[in-house]
């Protein structure tokens, strides 16, 4: 290289050094202004979401960072684009992109995009792209336009789109149903949670509902599916861990002892109660004292229980420290009939007079999160707020206490809770009344207050059989069976029956004039009556299957009019009023299908699976043939 220098002269190497440099310089330019090739991942998907044909030779350009995740979902720049080996390794597990790479020099090809109007069905335009012979539509369209569900989202480390036809799941059946088993898939549901729910009752244990008006009712549905829930939890968790406070009796080396906090003026003692032949504490406070405490300071479960009696007025309260700022919060559980009220970090639940033994038993989490998020509205306004320790208990007035225990779950009792309501407000003609004005559609006259419902009845019913089965006290079953009453009237006469075009029995979840035929009711009705004639033999289920029988042989020869080709129908409006048909929400449908999963368990006539098989299709985008 020196020998080579010494022979040129140094202008002739300004000369060359320069021209080098305009050459590098003007192949920077031409490299800067094409554009490179993206390679988004798992590529099929998205051709089948936005295109006809496969989706190739793919580039956008540094200044213009709305590249395919923009276009589909607003707005998010694209993953970094991998190395070669990183590249060559994801290529191991994803789909080859065809025609990407130049077989001849292995070199990127590319085809530049471009803007252009979308003319939607000669009434609006929209904008989309046209790369090639393709042309793509923006998927927050799109999405609105087939009513299809999609996300962006990390995969690997790369940014995938995932494509929904719909957002609803099916469940597989544990196995043969059974009226002593889980309840559908009701292991799942959390009825408490919903923001329809106003709270769960300090006197009767169960929710009170907001769902069609904002003063809160008592809802034969949501308590007998709050009773399945908890049943069916108890059956698929694990047992709870329990911590025991205070249980006068048992007091040993297992029995966390913490002493009480006795202000001046109180008392706390040791008493022998005869009816219940053991010892428990006796507490009395003056009506300006804090009350007597007991320290509890568990921050891993947030479900307490004890055992109460008083003598005069008093409380319970429970003080939490909480996720605001770790503020204190205290629930307080008042010997009144308030129902529930919030004021300056304080939550009040009336628990009536309460003077003979009762057991309370209050999920902390509900009560803090209904408590703060009480409203005048139908919905409980939501809430970041959470427990995160237990702090201590109070108890205020003269009464005893005993067996303080705090649990990670109590399914059973909130189950009997639901079961001893049931049994407690089932009228002379064996029905649960629901107090609330209901208006189902335009066209049906409303259902004034004090209808009855066979969804209500049938659950219901699914609800008394598991208490019976769990306990033998025949007050369970006999509940059940005074709940077959409304079955056998008709809707006009204050019962639940339709007859359909004269011929097909039908139990009514909405007892409308003209009459509704809601699929989901009367499926869960027909469970219902399944699980009672299952439950109270030849003999006392007679009846029950007389109805039950009736009502499959219905649902048997109806199930076609709820199938719209692409999905199910919810109603059969459309027969009864002429008018559009009310059309199944994914979830309403997918519950049909885990219905009749449910029901192919007992009865093998195969239109369930035929159905069932048909419906799971029309998740996946499936639809009946044209002709």
């Amino acid at each position: 290289m020196r020998c080579l220098a010494a022979r040129v002269n140094y202008k002739t190497l300004i000369i060359i050094c320069a021209l080098f440099t305009l050459v590098t310089v003007l192949l920077w330019n031409k490299c800067s202004s094409d554009k490179a090739i993206h390679f988004p991942r798992h590529l099929s998907h998205l051709e089948n979401l936005v295109g006809k044909g496969a989706l190739e030779k793919r580039e956008f350009d540094s200044e213009d960072d709305n590249d395919l995740a923009n276009l589909l979902r607003g707005g998010k720049p694209a993953a970094k684009q991998p190395s070669a080996d990183a590249f060559h390794q994801e290529q191991q597990r994803a789909p080859p992109v065809a025609s990407i790479l130049n077989n001849n020099a292995n070199k990127l090809l590319s085809i530049k995009y471009e803007e252009m109007d979308c003319l939607i069905n000669d009434d609006y335009t929209i904008k989309g792209r046209k790369e090639g012979n393709e042309v793509y539509l923006p998927f927050n369209w799109i999405e609105k336009y087939f009513e299809v569900y999609g996300k962006i989202a990390q995969y690997d480390g790369y940014e995938r789109f995932e494509f929904s036809h719909s957002y609803s799941k099916v469940y597989t059946p544990r196995g043969t149903y059974r009226p002593d088993g889980v309840f559908m898939s009701f292991e799942g549901y959390n009825v408490e949670v919903r923001d329809r729910v106003k709270c769960i009752s300090g006197i009767e244990g169960v929710p009170l509902s907001t769902q069609w008006g904002p003063q809160g009712y008592f809802y034969p549905i949501q308590i007998a599916q709050y009773g399945l829930s908890h049943y069916s939890k108890n059956l698929t968790e694990k047992p709870p861990h329990a911590e025991v406070y205070e249980d006068v009796e048992k007091r040993d080396k297992s029995t966390k002892q913490t002493d009480w906090m006795v202000p001046k003026g109180c008392t706390v003692s040791t008493v022998f109660d005869k009816t219940r032949s053991s010892n428990v504490n006796q507490f009395a406070t003056p009506e300006s004292s804090e009350g007597v405490s007991l320290l509890l300071g568990n921050t891993k479960d947030f479900i307490i229980s004890f055992e109460i009696k008083f003598s005069t007025n008093g409380s319970v309260s429970v003080v939490l420290e909480t996720t605001e700022k770790n503020q204190l919060f205290t629930i307080h559980y008042v010997t009144n009939s308030q129902l529930i009220a919030f004021k300056d970090k304080a939550i009040y639940y009336g628990i009536g007079p309460r003077t003979s033994w009762s057991t309370i038993t209050r999920d902390l989490v509900t009560d803090l999160k209904k408590g703060v998020g009480l409203s005048n509205t139908k919905a409980v306004k939501q809430t970041k707020i959470m427990p995160k320790k237990v702090v201590r208990l109070v108890a205020k007035g003269k009464g005893f206490i005993d067996n303080i225990t705090i649990v990670t779950t109590a399914h059973m009792p909130a189950f009997f809770a639901a079961s001893d309501w049931l049994v407690r407000n089932q009228d002379d003609k064996g029905g649960w009344p629901i107090m609330v004005t209901r208006k189902l559609g335009e066209g049906f006259k409303s259902l004034e207050p004090g209808w009855y419902s066979a969804m209500a009845q049938g659950q219901a019913m699914s609800t008394l059989v598991r208490a019976y089965l769990l306990t033998r006290e025949q007050v369970y079953l006999n509940s059940a069976l005074r709940a077959i009453m409304p079955f056998t009237l008709k809707s006009e006469d204050h019962g639940v029956k339709a007859v359909f075009m004269n011929k097909y029995d039908w139990y009514e979840e909405y007892p409308t004039a003209p009459s509704s035929f809601v699929l989901n009711g009367f499926i869960y009705s027909l469970l219902g009556l399944y699980d009672l004639k299952e439950t109270a033999g030849d003999k006392l289920g007679q009846e029950a299957k007389k109805l039950y029988d009736r009502g499959m042989d219905s649902l048997k020869a109806m199930l076609p009019l709820f199938d719209t080709g692409s999905g199910t129908i919810y109603d059969l409006r459309h027969f009864m009023l002429g008018t559009a048909p009310n059309l199944a929400r994914w979830d309403y449908h997918t519950t049909h299908i885990n219905q009749l999963q449910l029901l192919s368990t007992v009865d093998d006539a195969p239109v369930f699976k035929e159905f069932v098989k048909r419906w799971k299709s029309y998740l996946k985008g499936g639809r009946a043939k044209h002709n």
